[in-house]
């Protein structure tokens, strides 16, 4: 068994969009984590929702750098950052499609935990498309 499953899984670490999901995955646990403590805690939920990016912006960065796109990170100096830049743009862009989606749905009253997941697929899409084609090409 091991004969098919050790070269399957060396197969799917190359897949960069399988490793992107996962890095997502951890940014999202630090995103929701966030988030959820902070509406708790009797924040409004689009601030909550904001710093819960903010912070999943950071973690996946260092997922993204050392993990999904290693070997197409550049080296240190102008060209690092310069990619940094243009990951945070990016990243800013997911955040402003985040911040509108929990700010109408909560303005039309919506529950803003259902309105996060929404905003979580819409902005997973929109940035793993700018980080494929643009940041880390």
């Amino acid at each position: 068994m091991s004969e098919v499953l050790v070269p399957f899984l060396q197969r799917m670490r190359q897949v960069t969009v399988l490793r992107y999901l996962i890095a997502s995955a951890g940014a999202l646990a630090v995103d929701m984590g966030t988030f959820l403590s902070l509406m708790t805690s009797g924040m409004p939920a689009v601030a909550a929702s904001s710093v819960g990016y903010g912070m999943g912006i950071v973690a996946h960065w260092i997922l993204s750098s050392r993990k999904v796109f290693a070997d197409q990170v550049a080296e240190r100096g102008p060209a690092r950052t310069r990619q940094k830049a243009m990951f945070v743009v990016s990243a800013l862009i997911g955040l402003a499609l985040t911040t509108a989606i929990v700010w109408s749905a909560t303005m039309t009253g919506f529950d803003p935990r259902a309105a996060k997941l929404a905003a979580v697929v819409a902005s997973f899409t929109v940035t793993w498309m700018l980080r494929k084609a643009v940041v880390f090409r």
